[in-house]
Parts: C-alpha cells; sequence; structure tokens
C-alpha cells in the first residue's frame, strides 16, 4: 500500500473539487472526485469507526450532497474546511476496507484531473495491518487515533460463516403445507451453529440472526470482512418437478451444470429485487469485478468442500441425482472466500417438507455437514492454511 503525501500548493492556485461519484457494492467500491486542477491528496486510515480520510491543500468543495449519499460498502461520506482553506474529505465504511489504489489521473474527456480511489472489503486484522504499514511509512501523527497499531488478531480460529438464505420481505420459497423458507433455513443455521459452537473448534457467524432481509452482497461483505475460510448458504427450494426430492451442494460457475440449476440460480439472484432493491451495475468495470475475480485456488477449495459434503449426506440423508451441481450465484462470488450453497431439500415436495421440519433429520444432516467442516478444516491446517 502507498500512502500519498502533498506539498501545500502555492498561493493563489486555488482548486475547486466540483464532482463526486461512487459505483459497487457492499464488497467493493469505486470512488471518483473530479477537480479543475491538480489536486494533492495526503491520505490516511482511522478506526472506530473504519475511515479513509483525504486531505486536499488550497481545495475548496462543491459537492452535491446526492452524490454523497451512503451506497454499498460506504457508510458515509462528510467533508469540511480544515483551516488556511485546506479541505478534508472523509468516507466511513460499512465495516473495515482496504484501499487497493488511489490514482490521481488527467481527465481524457476535458479540463482537469480527478482522485480515483478503489476500496474493497476487509477484516478487522487485515485493515490494522494496513494501520500499522500507515504508522511505519508516514511521519504523520493523526489525532485521535494513538495507540498500539500491533495487530489485534495474531492467532484466529477456523471460521464459518453461515447463511440462512432470504428473510424478511423475501421468504423465499413456500412448501405445499404453507412452510416458508425463511423460517426454515433460520432454524437450520441456528442449530447448526450451535453444535459448531459445542466443539469449540471454530468461529461461527450468521450473516443473520433474525427474520431480517439482507442484500446478497451484504452477505458476502460479511463472509470477507469476517476472513471466512468457509461460506456455507443454506436453502430449501421448490421445483416444478414435484417428484423430485434430496439434498444439492452447488458451488459457482458462469455456466450452469443443467437446466434446473440455471433457473435455480435465477431465482436466487433475484432476491435483492424482491426485496425492493433496484438491482443495477454501476459500470463495467464493477461488473468485471464481481463476476470475474473468483480465484482459481478458491474454486478449487469450494469443489473440494462440495465434494467432501455430498460424501457426508450421502450416508444420512436423501440426495438427488447428481448432487453436486453448479451455476452463477451471486451469493457464493466471493474470491478468497470457498463457498457452497447447500439445498437441504425441495418444499414443493411434501416428503421433503416433512423432513425439513423434523427435528431428528435436521440433526443428520447438520451432523453430515459437521463432520465435512472438520474433514475441510483438518485438510486446510495440514496443508498450512
Amino acid at each position: 500500500m502507498q500512502f500519498l503525501a502533498a506539498a501545500p500548493a502555492p498561493a493563489g492556485e486555488a482548486l475547486t473539487a466540483t464532482e463526486y461519484k461512487m459505483a459497487g457494492d457492499a464488497t467493493k467500491m469505486r470512488i471518483v472526485l473530479n477537480f479543475d486542477g491538480e489536486p494533492e491528496p495526503r491520505w490516511f486510515l482511522l478506526r472506530s469507526p473504519h475511515r479513509l480520510v483525504i486531505d486536499l491543500p488550497s481545495t475548496e468543495m462543491r459537492l452535491s450532497a446526492a452524490d454523497l449519499r451512503a451506497r454499498g460498502l460506504v457508510a458515509g461520506v462528510r467533508y469540511g474546511k480544515s483551516g488556511d482553506g485546506n479541505s478534508r474529505l472523509v468516507i466511513t465504511g460499512k465495516g473495515p476496507f482496504l484501499v487497493d489504489r488511489l490514482d490521481v489521473l488527467r481527465n481524457e474527456d476535458g479540463p482537469g484531473q480527478r482522485i480515483a480511489i478503489e476500496i474493497s472489503a476487509a477484516s478487522d486484522r487485515q485493515f490494522e495491518e494496513a494501520l500499522a504499514e500507515q504508522a511505519m511509512t508516514t511521519a504523520a501523527t493523526v489525532a485521535g487515533d494513538k495507540g498500539d497499531r500491533k495487530s489485534k488478531h495474531p492467532l484466529r480460529r477456523f471460521t464459518v460463516v453461515l447463511d440462512p438464505g432470504h428473510g424478511g420481505i423475501d421468504g423465499g420459497a413456500e412448501g405445499v403445507s404453507g412452510t416458508q423458507e425463511k423460517e426454515i433455513t433460520l432454524a437450520f443455521a441456528r442449530e447448526l451453529k450451535t453444535k459448531l459452537d459445542a466443539i469449540r473448534k471454530y468461529d461461527v457467524i450468521l450473516t443473520r440472526d433474525s427474520d431480517a432481509f439482507l442484500r446478497l452482497d451484504e452477505r458476502v461483505r460479511i463472509a470477507r470482512q469476517n476472513e471466512a475460510d468457509l461460506f456455507i448458504s443454506i436453502h430449501a427450494d421448490t421445483i416444478r418437478l414435484k417428484g423430485i426430492r434430496g439434498a444439492t451442494v452447488y458451488t459457482v460457475s458462469d455456466k450452469a451444470s443443467d437446466a434446473e440449476a440455471q433457473a435455480l440460480a435465477e431465482r436466487e439472484n433475484l432476491s435483492d429485487q424482491l426485496g425492493g432493491i433496484e438491482v443495477k451495475v454501476d459500470s463495467p468495470e464493477v461488473a468485471d469485478i464481481l463476476f470475474d475475480l473468483i480465484r482459481r485456488e478458491t474454486h478449487s477449495f469450494s469443489m473440494s468442500f462440495a465434494n467432501t459434503l455430498v460424501g457426508e449426506l450421502s450416508t444420512t440423508v436423501g440426495l438427488i441425482n447428481n448432487p453436486h451441481r453448479f451455476a452463477g450465484f451471486k451469493v457464493l462470488r466471493a474470491p478468497d472466500v470457498p463457498s457452497v450453497l447447500v439445498e437441504l431439500g425441495y418444499l414443493s415436495n411434501p416428503e421433503d417438507e416433512a423432513q425439513l421440519l423434523n427435528p431428528e433429520w435436521r440433526d443428520k444432516a447438520a451432523s453430515s455437514i459437521i463432520n465435512a467442516i472438520s474433514a475441510f478444516a483438518s485438510a486446510k491446517a495440514a496443508a498450512g492454511g
């Protein structure tokens, strides 16, 4: 990471910041600040809350309040005078984040220059490491941010993020007897977390622990900011063929394994729209980030865990034919977190619905998932991960 230091602008050469724009989601954002001349920013990070501060010598800010509204990974934006004609811009993150790039660029389509910033969701440990690097590479002392900058997280346990599908206004599928998917997934995730916590080897986090609506990118953000070693999204869908039943394990792929997997991914990816959120891509660059940054190693780990999970589930609960399938699920697209989506069964099938409501069946299914997690965690530890 590079921290930029600015020299004071010559007297009489004041700049004006004329436009502020943001694009992205809860995992990655691009921020652009336009000027009528060449800015000379100095920037640094602050904790409690997680903030990016940009000092702009000899600069006046003329920005639209509408452009500063919170969105995606950015929880708030504010600015003001910091003395002697200088200005300060403060960007507050929705949890910890990293500054991937901060560049000063010349505008190709007109006069002036711009600051282009890229930030991405990160863990507290990663944010603390960035603060430590900042302390070593800048001589500036930041008021209100004194103290020990060493990582507060020297050791960490294997971390599992459980994602109960749907929630709030998005009820998900409905069973033949009226069972709502959002209730089944939350109940199962809570039970699975209780069992994992009892083992006392893992840190287990739920993306939601109540009947709350959560955007798909928010679920991914939670996994990344907690440095999840494994992300398991839990669902219980319906299908047009009422006779089909059994559990299925999905991994992400731009090309679906079959028509049913494709249809399921399309339904799950519409969750944000069902919650009343306008879904749009702000820029082609952000779309590329969302869809193309799945690292090969992460995908390999996801496939490995999926195969292990299928093997464990096959000994205790019923599986559909070809139980490991794949499609373009947005919720599985964290670039650095092995991720699977588990369909526990089909609420459109009366027998599956009855099983999903049966505590004994849920106990067996949870035990199988725990066995798969244990095998995966052991293999990762043996490999030094």
